[in-house]
């Protein structure tokens, strides 16, 4: 143990996925968490095409997929009636290897994840809490409690904060968690029941009175409930039973609830930490932001937060890259948390805002207009590319640079397939790749064999062009699929003058 680089607090799915992304580079980490084990329960249920994009990377995505549940279609209710469904089926087809809306709960995702982790050969370490952390110039300083009260001072190069809202790490940093919390208080139940609404579609209910979301889990009859605690049973939610919350939604949407597997109610925040880092110690996940559920986002960015700064750390660590590169977490995933917060903030509120124009905007206008604009190639293009992630881009940051066609430095790298394969498939290996679509030149060809940089060469395609991509330009991506450079000729000079200025090596 005196060996650990990393040292993660929190065994959810972020902190899990660190410590599964850290183990594939070779970086040696721990992983604690005070709780007596893994989560029985869970309220994320969302696993977006962009993570299934990168569980690619770790072999995870297939298991996702064949344990999880694809969501065909969305339904929406107005007074006790269907008014409006909106297709999803192959939504984002052309865009990812995954067009669809993918359900897959939270204890079920975290029980894989540690069985893989397992196979590095990690082990979680249960009912171990922090007790306090302090940092030098070299290294991070912890103090862990076990169960039987005995303590364990553990020192580490950099510690990982994902310890969820109530973050350990976060208050022993003193940094700031400004925002707020709506004032509206939920519930959720995973049920089994029965009903037109437990078809294995997402159903939601607009009425004035209430809101309510079912969401289909795999398997028969089973579901997720979520909705609002209205009136004065709202003032001590946690007192509140299944059986005390409003049924006029429930008795609506018909739905015959036949056995309670689980019930909580819970209140919304919205807040972006001040800092992500602080010298050698990160936060991540809800640890560093907390918003709506709106979108089924929370859960996705944290996993995003661990992927971007796991290969970062990696690099540092094995002496390909300067602390510099750290500074770059921040700028990246603060700059996405907060539009994410502010996004998701809008969806919220309209969604559970009262008054006469609002339940007017929603029960009426919002049924008919979002038929009619999913129907819309473009607009399903639109939604999909955002609610997915894979529209997120790191464009004009510190690690991006470049134009090649309509693909800037810092855009997720287009997906392209045809008869030949996909492009994607490279990206297994996380490490740094240059793809050319088209014809490499001799010099490009030489630079990449003298560093050892794989250089994937693609016949070019009308499927490449589709997606954006120009011809015989090369594109740098990061060990995270993101394009870092994008170049129209094939000079080299771009490439050291990248390297160089950024103080990288790539092998």
């Amino acid at each position: 143990m005196n060996d650990t680089e990393v040292l993660i607090i929190g065994a959810g799915p972020t902190g899990l996925v660190l410590a599964l992304w850290l183990s594939k580079l070779g970086v040696r980490l721990r992983i604690v968490d005070k709780a007596a084990g893994p989560g029985t329960t869970s309220r994320a249920l969302a696993v977006q095409a962009r993570t299934l994009e990168l569980y690619r990377q770790l072999d995870l995505a297939g298991a996702v997929v064949e344990r999880g549940h694809q969501v065909p279609a969305a339904n929406l209710w107005v007074r006790g009636q269907p008014a409006a469904k909106l297709n999803l089926q192959n939504i984002g087809a052309g865009l990812t290897p995954y067009p669809f809306l993918e359900i897959f709960p939270q204890d079920e995702h975290e029980k894989l994840l540690i069985e893989r982790l397992q196979g590095f050969g990690v082990q979680v370490e249960w009912n171990t809490e922090l007790l306090e952390l302090h940092q030098d110039a070299q290294q991070t300083h912890a103090r862990l409690r076990r169960v039987d009260g005995s303590e364990e001072d553990c020192a580490t190069a950099y510690l990982a904060g994902c310890d969820g809202a109530r973050s350990a790490v976060r208050k022993g940093l003193e940094i700031g968690f400004p925002g707020g919390t709506y004032q509206q208080v939920f519930y959720v139940a995973d049920v089994q029941a029965s009903g037109p609404a437990l078809d294995g579609e997402l159903h939601v209910d607009l009425d004035e009175a209430d809101f309510l979301a079912v969401f289909p889990l795999a398997g028969s009859g089973r579901a997720r409930l979520i909705g609002t605690v209205r009136d004065e049973r709202a003032e001590h939610p946690e007192n509140l039973r299944f059986e005390d919350v409003s049924s006029r939604a429930i008795e609506h949407m018909q739905v015959q609830v036949e056995q309670v597997n689980w019930f909580s109610t819970y209140r919304v925040h919205h807040r972006v930490a001040e800092h992500f880092r602080r010298q050698r110690v990160f936060l991540l996940g809800d640890a560093a932001h907390v918003h709506s559920p709106a979108g089924g986002q929370g859960m996705n960015t944290g996993i995003g937060d661990a992927i971007n700064l796991a290969w970062k750390l990696a690099s540092v660590l094995h002496g390909k890259a300067s602390d510099e590169l750290l500074a770059s977490y921040e700028i990246e995933r603060k700059a996405f948390a907060e539009r994410l917060v502010a996004t998701t903030d809008q969806v919220f509120n309209f969604v559970s805002a009262n008054g006469r124009i609002a339940n007017l905007l929603r029960t009426r206008l919002a049924p008919v207009l979002l038929s009619r604009l999913v129907a819309l190639g473009s607009v399903r293009s639109f939604m999909f590319r955002t609610i997915s992630q894979i529209g997120l881009n790191y464009r004009l940051m510190p690690l991006s640079f470049g134009t090649a066609g309509h693909v800037h430095g810092g855009d997720r790298l287009p997906w392209a397939h045809d008869e030949a394969g996909d492009n994607f498939a490279g990206l297994v290996h996380p490490c740094w790749q240059v793809h050319v679509y088209g014809l490499a030149g001799k010099d490009l060809t030489g630079w990449c064999a003298a560093r050892k940089i794989p250089l994937q060469e693609f016949a070019w395609s009308p499927a490449h062009e589709a997606a954006g991509l120009a011809r015989n330009a090369f594109y740098l991506i990061r060990p995270d699929g993101y394009v870092a450079l994008a170049e129209p000729s094939s000079s080299t000079a771009a490439l050291e003058r990248y390297f160089t200025e950024r103080s990288l090596r790539p092998c």
